[in-house]
């Protein structure tokens, strides 16, 4: 059985992105740690790459990247670090991670400086459990949401009242499709309520979870007669809000049996698991879930008002806040609170039938949410066609991606964008969103499907209207993003042949060590025909050399310098070039190293995309910091902006040359 340095589990609400994204970012993390990992993801459609009770033996530690129960109590005992999903999406955040589980192992001290500096994520924090639980509930919910949700919307092909036997538009299929779907969106809030429970409470928490969700959607019967309570009467159900109340109601009831019950001898744990739970607590939930219904269908009611207040406000108004809750974190727990509600509201408007106000009203939001949360990704495809030398190569291929994920109401594939520039991407997102939102509401459209995307156009009403409005926030937002990655790209381009002009003077002004050009470029520092996997990798190769030439004391403390400059900023140039540069004090004189790699090296994220042929890397002594390090740069940076310098450098396979052609360009 093959043995893991770490292992991790994975899951977001909804299954889809967020779970294969942290996956993703964190066995690349570890490769780069030369570490072996696997990790289990809990998606939408279950558990996948599961952890055998072996692998978890043989593990150093834990990483758990969730927002949903993903049975972390097989870890226990085992160094683990638990944090949101969100927490885990880039490869930078996920080494971190990995570092922060490591450490709790291997070294004590630094585990307790690692707790003590993020104290919220080891101890989980309230509001992440809570979060967590609810989050379990959500994602066990969208999928009959949106199996119903769709089966009601399809059958509304035949007719708005196709379903109904004495209208003139009856079908027998649509009926039956209304029927199966309506059921399916009638369990929503007892599987939330069950499922919330069930994280907390685990198993036994499901019966007090269902009975708890059951009695939100009915209320409490009253005899419309006597005013009594009835089990034959009529109550008022307080929805959503209920369910949430009573799937955590019934998870903690189960916990406090279980404290209630501890002191019971141990062959009565089979008693305890099919008779006692399920009796105490299915009693204890219901009737208190029953003494709230009144105040809970108020609040319920209030809510309602609210949002319908805010359409009152007007499109602007509405469509501003859906637009912003949409795209502030794509997918995370903002966006789960605006599409959860827009859910929630199109349950009761298709309860309420066609051609009611809360049907209108729970559709046009309904609309608007889906359109808040198609735009991210399509403003991403948008800007790397337009705007695609202003992008990496790896961008652009992400953005034409992203091209299918937006059209099928998949928000999250725009995250890797926002989070390389959360200033200003994420504003434009959310402008680009809350465009088609407003636009949405404006041109009165409805939508009685609550997911799938441009796939459930056929059953929206005033659909070409809602393209319209979902394109144009789409290309504003594109154009901004474009005019930012332009901006980006002309004050990255223009800072490396200038170099700070005026820094470069007062250097001048300094006395440097005086060194002929020829000094920096010898003809053994010149290697023409290598092969680099990674940037790293060329990196790390440049830093041994220079050891092995006697340039440098310290090949780490070189590949340190070039990596912490690489961290405030790229190198990589354009037209396969890149000027890496270290500063430290390992480096004992100043050299110049060039490295040439015919197939080209990648992920060095260039300003035109391209791959790096030419790495001409500059290694300076901590002390000519100011003075030679700027005056090498500089010259090399303006030496790149010659044509016939670049082609020469490229195209030759013979060193010699090459340091003539560098050293010609230093003096």
């Amino acid at each position: 059985m093959a043995k893991f340095d770490i292992i991790a589990a994975t899951g977001c609400p909804t299954g889809i992105a967020h779970t294969f994204m942290a996956k993703e970012a964190l066995e690349k993390a570890a490769a780069e740690r030369g570490l072996t990992i696997k990790v289990e993801t809990h998606g939408q459609v279950g558990v996948e790459n599961e952890l055998t009770k072996s692998e978890i033996a043989g593990a150093k530690a834990v990483v758990v990247a969730a927002d949903k129960d993903v049975q972390a109590e097989r870890f226990a005992g085992k160094p683990m670090v638990s944090v949101g999903v969100s927490k885990a999406l880039s490869v930078e955040a996920a080494g971190k991670l990995i570092d922060r589980a490591l450490a709790a192992k291997g070294d004590s001290t630094v585990a307790v400086a690692a707790d003590v500096e993020d104290e919220t994520e080891e101890k989980e924090s309230i509001g992440h459990v809570i979060y967590k639980h609810l989050m379990n509930g959500v994602s066990h919910m969208l999928v009959f949401v949106v199996a119903g949700g769709v089966l009601t919307a399809v059958s509304f092909l035949w007719g708005i009242t196709s379903f109904d036997s004495t209208a003139s538009d009856y079908n027998s299929f649509a009926a039956m499709l209304k029927i199966i779907g309506g059921i399916a969106m009638n369990l929503m809030v007892p599987v939330l309520s069950a499922y919330i429970a069930e994280s907390i409470g685990k198993r036994p928490a499901l019966v007090p979870g269902f009975v708890a969700g059951m009695i939100a959607i009915q209320g409490l019967p009253v005899n419309a007669e006597t005013g009594m309570i009835d089990a034959g009467g009529a109550g008022v159900g307080f929805g959503f809000l209920g369910g949430i109340v009573g799937g955590f109601l019934a998870g903690y009831v189960i916990l406090l049996l279980e404290k209630v019950f501890a002191g019971l001898p141990k062959n009565l744990d089979g008693l305890k698991a099919i008779f006692l739970y399920p009796l105490f607590s299915t009693a204890i939930v219901g009737l208190v879930m029953l003494g709230i219904s009144g105040p809970m269908a108020a609040i319920n009611t209030a809510m309602m008002d609210f949002l319908k207040g805010l359409s009152a406000s007007g499109a602007v108004v509405l469509g501003l806040a859906i637009g912003c809750m949409c795209a502030f974190d794509m997918g995370g727990p903002v966006n789960k609170a605006a599409y959860v509600t827009g859910t929630a509201m199109l349950t009761e408007a298709l309860a309420a039938g066609v051609g009611t106000d809360t049907y209108n009203f729970g559709t046009n939001f309904m609309a608007a949410v889906s359109a808040a949360c198609i735009v991210p990704p399509l403003i991403t495809t948008f800007a790397v066609v337009v705007g695609k030398k202003y992008f990496s190569q790896e961008d652009h291929d992400a953005g034409i991606v992203n091209l299918i994920l937006g059209c099928t109401h998949i928000t999250e594939g725009a995250i890797p964008f926002m989070t390389k520039n959360i200033w200003p991407v994420m504003p434009i997102m959310m402008l680009g969103s809350s465009i088609a939102s407003i636009l949405t509401i404006m041109f009165n459209v409805h939508d009685p499907a609550p997911h799938g995307g441009f796939l459930v156009l056929p059953v929206v009403e005033n659909g070409p209207l809602w393209v319209l409005a979902i394109l144009i926030g789409a290309v504003v937002g594109g154009i901004l993003f474009v005019a930012f990655k332009k901006y980006d790209f002309e004050k990255n381009q223009k800072a490396a042949p200038v170099a700070k002009p005026v820094e470069a003077s007062k250097a001048a002004a300094v006395e440097a060590p005086k060194a002929e050009a020829a000094d920096f470029v010898k003809v053994e520092n010149v290697f023409v025909a290598e092969d680099f996997a990674s940037r790293d990798e060329a990196l790390s190769f440049v830093s041994n050399q220079a050891v092995k030439a006697g340039i440098a004391s310290d090949a780490d403390a070189v590949m340190n310098a070039f990596l912490a400059r690489e961290a405030e900023g790229t190198t990589g140039m354009m037209e396969g070039f890149a000027i890496p540069h270290a500063k430290s004090d390992a480096i004992t004189e100043a050299v110049v190293i060039v490295v040439k790699d015919e197939s080209g090296v990648t992920g060095w994220d260039t300003m035109d995309g391209a791959p790096v042929n030419v790495a001409i890397a500059l290694l300076i002594p901590g002390a000519q910091a100011g003075t030679t390090h700027l005056k090498i740069l500089s010259k090399v940076a303006e030496a790149l902006m010659d044509e016939d310098f670049r082609g020469t450098v490229k195209g030759s396979t013979d060193a010699a040359e090459i340091a003539k052609t560098i050293n010609a360009r230093l003096v």
